[in-house]
């Protein structure tokens, strides 16, 4: 097995970041995107009034599963949320295309954070935390550390998929998508930030005069 190489940070926040603002612009300017794409968008949405968000979704697709193989060519390794994130894309925005219905791709953010929160959870009833197999490399914690964090992200992406089934149900298709961008990334990122105090509280790193 290939030893899991290490990646710039910058360019891991830009494969991560990459495919939702593209997503974003190609909701804004499907003109510019449409000819790319045409092979596999519906002849009978690509013009129309709808346009932006069916563009929108061919364009994530492809540009999520790009950013997925370039990730493995660099670090010959496939992380574990960014690889289900993908899979449910290309299935919820396939069946956007195929059936010329947003809906789909609008239930799509639903479906991975209750996916998330699910497997979560269930993990801590059969003792185990998937947090500290999807983060172990980048954090050591005490097992109440690992219980409290997985339930907080646990808690954070049931709020995220109610905000979502909120927003998309009772707002327009674009505030929706900028929502994804604007509101979803920032959300995430204090919410991380925030859990700098746990992460000190239960670090479970070997101090250097322990090791010696």
């Amino acid at each position: 097995m290939a030893e899991k190489q290490p990646m710039n940070p910058l360019l891991k926040l830009a494969l991560d970041l990459g495919p939702l603002l593209l997503f974003f612009f190609a909701n804004s300017k499907p003109a510019l995107f449409e000819p790319w794409f045409a092979a596999i968008i519906p002849e009978a949405v690509a013009h129309g009034e709808r346009a932006g968000i069916f563009v929108a979704t061919a364009v994530f697709m492809v540009a999520i599963v790009v950013a997925l193989i370039v990730s493995y060519a660099l670090t010959r390794h496939l992380p574990v949320m960014p690889m289900v994130t993908a899979v449910v894309v290309v299935i919820f925005g396939g069946l956007t295309l195929f059936l010329q219905n947003e809906t789909f791709i609008k239930l799509k953010p639903t479906i991975i954070y209750l996916l998330f929160a699910g497997v979560l959870l269930g993990g801590m009833l059969f003792g185990k935390s998937f947090l500290a197999v999807v983060f172990d490399a980048m954090f050591h914690l005490t097992a109440e550390g690992w219980r409290k964090l997985t339930i907080r992200w646990s808690v954070f992406f049931l709020v995220l998929a109610a905000l979502n089934e909120i927003i998309w149900r009772t707002q327009t298709t674009d505030f929706w998508v900028a929502f994804k961008v604007f509101g979803v990334v920032p959300l995430t990122f204090v919410f991380a930030a925030l859990q700098y105090p746990l992460l000190m509280k239960y670090d479970a790193t070997p101090k250097k005069d322990e090791a010696n």
